[in-house]
């Protein structure tokens, strides 16, 4: 191991050097293409309410295919969730489906705050655009707040967290307006028409949700796709992006995959000596990079065969989906039997988000991302690897996936006011921790408001004679 070791050191000596010499390459300017079918045509920009509305054939219809499904395979004895999801555990959640899930109650809840869809670049856009209520004896300053999800999650997963940044803090002087829209092809946001929905095309058209809904400048904020999303919306419009938080920070960069190498095996040399576990045991860490990142292959490859499958099958789907909900918040919940579902969510809340997909037949064409931006021509492209000039925040949370420590990190996100390892929670982190999520983003947008007046403070102190 140390002979490995001191090799890969030694290159890594010689070559990170020379990595970033170069001058940062000029921003490219990305095309408003038109996603929609057929040729382009203008289309209304009114902005339209929008509401859950279900009706009653297609309900009926999901319930006899949950009550007429096939067998399943039992599971191995022992296996627990080390296989996927525990056929077992899965008929539990189908009989709760069944029996208890009241899905109009569900909806009334879907409906609570306001929803909008505006067509945008030839896609119909939904999304939550929700406000504060200030009391009348404050003066609050109300900042937009574009919040961005990721797959299998959907606007669900905002449930929880919209009360908590937009209900005013005693101790705080502002507050958030928030917006909240679901991704092309993603629940009832429009799918592209043709190839290369990548998330730079994504950040075009919520940048234009934006202008739309009158905010020249606004804050964002994302977690999975969503953290790409709104990475690629501060480099593109970093005029536009006061700040960026982020609770899934990545760098791409060469330097940081063999740093991250060499942290593997000598940890010290890239992370805080509490967090030495993020990256060793190397075995450990690679192992589970590889167990859970199946379906990324699969999906960025062939998404629409898979998806076929899970769109004729709701158990399918919940299988699929809720596994992710399983093992990604927590890698030990695969040991248990019921995969630890509940410790974080209830069965509700898991189907929503389940029915959002469903209900709106988009599986296939939320897979469709992973197969866009894993296209050679996106991964060549520059945006990949032009550095995050906007002041950034990371809540790094300690079941996320994948880790990167601040050192590395700061190559990409060149601004970093904010990094901040959290308490306990994992990938979902809006729908399993929101309060921690919601404490962390008040947290950096403060510190960014601070930054904001010192740095008035100082032009209009080089202003006076």
């Amino acid at each position: 191991m140390w002979k490995e070791t001191v090799v890969i050191f030694l290159i890594s000596a010689a070559v990170v050097p020379f990595l970033n010499l170069s001058p940062d390459p000029e921003v490219p300017t990305y095309p408003e293409t038109y996603w929609g079918p057929g040729k382009a045509q203008n289309a209304s920009e009114k902005i339209q309410r929008f509401r859950f509305k279900v009706a009653k054939t297609t309900i009926d219809d999901l319930m006899n295919r949950l009550k007429n499904h096939r067998s399943l395979a039992p599971p191995l004895e022992g296996a627990a969730w080390t296989y996927g999801i525990s056929s077992k555990y899965l008929d539990t959640i189908v009989k709760f489906w069944q029996e208890k899930y009241n899905w109009s109650q569900r909806l009334e809840l879907l409906n609570k705050y306001p929803q909008y869809t505006t067509n945008i670049q030839g896609l119909n856009i939904h999304f939550y655009h929700v406000k504060p209520v200030i009391p009348k004896d404050r003066k609050l300053k109300v900042f937009p707040l574009l919040m961005v999800h990721g797959w299998p999650g959907s606007i669900v997963e905002f449930q929880k967290i919209i009360p908590l940044l937009t209900t005013p803090r005693e101790d705080q002087d502002f507050v958030f307006e928030l917006v909240l829209p679901s991704l092309p092809g993603y629940g009832f946001s429009d799918p592209a028409a043709r190839p290369g929905m990548t998330t730079t095309a994504m950040a075009v058209i919520f940048k234009n949700l934006m202008t739309r809904l009158g905010f020249d400048k606004f804050y964002v904020q994302g977690g999975d796709w969503g953290s790409a999303i709104t990475a690629d919306l501060a480099i593109l419009f970093p005029e536009r992006v006061i700040g960026v938080h982020s609770n899934m920070c990545m760098s791409m960069a060469t330097s940081v995959y063999i740093w991250t190498a060499i942290g593997s095996f000598i940890p010290s040399l890239v992370v805080d000596k509490d967090h030495y576990s993020r990256m060793y045991p190397i075995s450990y860490h690679w192992s589970r990079v590889l167990e859970e990142s199946g379906y990324m292959h699969i999906q960025a490859s062939k998404p629409d065969t898979v998806g076929t499958a899970l769109s004729d099958s709701p158990i399918g789907l919940a299988a699929y989906i809720l596994e992710k909900f399983s093992t990604w918040t927590n890698p030990d919940y695969r040991f248990r039997d019921d995969g630890g579902l509940l410790e974080k969510f209830t069965l509700e809340e898991l189907l929503d988000n389940v029915m959002v997909y469903w209900l709106s037949n988009s599986i296939v064409t939320s897979m469709r991302l992973y197969s866009e931006n894993f296209q050679k021509d996106h991964m060549s492209s520059i945006i990949t690897k032009l550095p995050i000039k906007v002041p950034s925040g990371c809540a790094i949370f300690p079941h996320e996936l994948l880790y990167q420590p601040e050192s590395l990190i700061k190559s990409r996100y060149q601004k970093l006011i904010h990094f901040n390892h959290m308490p306990r929670g994992g990938h979902f982190a809006a729908f399993e921790e929101p309060q921690l999520l919601a404490d962390d983003i008040w947290s950096f947008i403060k510190k960014r408001e601070d930054l904001l007046k010192k740095e008035k403070e100082q032009a209009e102190k080089k202003k006076s004679p």
